[in-house]
């Protein structure tokens, strides 16, 4: 997925005023934009804090810096920092976090990024774009460049495969994304890399006659549109990698809860917390805080 998003910065980067960030990392996948672009492309160091602040400037100034980190550090981190100077002034930055959920699981809860939902949607004006593999971030990539304000791109670590064949068109925001239509009023929905273990028959999630799909564009401002694409089924299955606290599970419970007509019941499947004192990689990690 990694590459998916070089290639799709590097396609539009000549069509607007974009600008690579990174905190020297992300080599071995960065180095054809570097290449192309020299003079679009920051190094700012191993100073997270710093570098966010540098995205929030320019971007006041009109450019639209994507800033390039492994999940933790460019959230919990600087956190101040995407609150102060890039949430509260609405500039459109793009905050990159690679390896969202369990993926760096070996390096530990130093790396678990479990609860970047809960503090990323928790920022004014704060968009999440969380594509489930490479053709959805192909596919709404459009989408997060028009967006005037902050988006979190959470991406997985690298190496997904695709679940989608193809999709004939852009994903809009709050809409789902279709991967398994039994035409059923049980649905399964994840956002993110989560949709691996949704549609996987190694993870018993549901029963056979449940509708799977993908929410990868939602937020604070789309709860009328999640709503709406959500509304005609009797139960849902939110599934994410992610701790249920105020994760895509409780926003999507927000979202219903703004309308006092509907009869759809919702379950949270999110992450134990005793993940967070453990160490392994994604799928066994993910197993057992899902307690499969």
């Amino acid at each position: 997925m990694r590459n998916t998003f070089i290639n799709s910065l590097i396609n539009c980067a000549d069509k607007t005023d974009i600008v690579l960030i990174v905190g020297d990392l992300g080599f071995s996948v960065i180095e054809p934009f570097q290449k192309k672009f020299p003079d679009l492309f920051i190094n700012a160091g191993v100073a997270e804090q710093n570098m966010m602040g540098l995205a929030a400037g320019l971007a006041s100034e009109g450019v639209r810096p994507f800033v390039y980190s492994i999940a933790n550090f460019p959230t919990f981190r600087c956190a101040e920092q995407v609150r102060n100077d890039v949430a509260y002034h609405n500039l459109p930055v793009v905050i990159v976090s690679v390896g969202g959920g369990l993926s760096y699981g070996n390096m530990g809860y130093s790396h678990h990024a479990v609860q970047d939902f809960s503090l990323m949607r928790s920022m004014p004006n704060m968009r999440i774009f969380a594509p489930g593999d490479p053709v959805e971030l192909n596919k709404g990539f459009d989408k997060l460049i028009e967006y005037d304000g902050p988006t979190y791109l959470r991406l997985g670590r690298g190496g997904e495969d695709n679940i989608h064949s193809s999709l004939n068109s852009t994903i809009y925001p709050g809409t789902i994304i279709k991967v398994v239509d039994k035409q059923s009023s049980r649905l399964v929905l994840s956002t993110g890399a989560s949709l691996k273990y949704a549609v996987s028959e190694n993870y018993a999630f549901f029963e056979k006659d449940y509708d799977v799909a993908s929410m990868p564009i939602w937020g604070m401002d789309l709860k009328q549109e999640a709503y709406n694409s959500l509304k005609l089924y009797s139960e849902i299955i939110v599934i994410e990698d992610h701790l249920v606290d105020g994760g895509f599970g409780s926003w999507i419970l927000e979202s219903f809860n703004q309308f006092s007509e509907n009869d759809t019941s919702i379950k949270l499947l999110g992450l134990d917390p005793k993940v967070t004192n453990m160490v392994g990689d994604q799928d066994y990690l993910n197993k057992v805080g899902w307690s499969l």
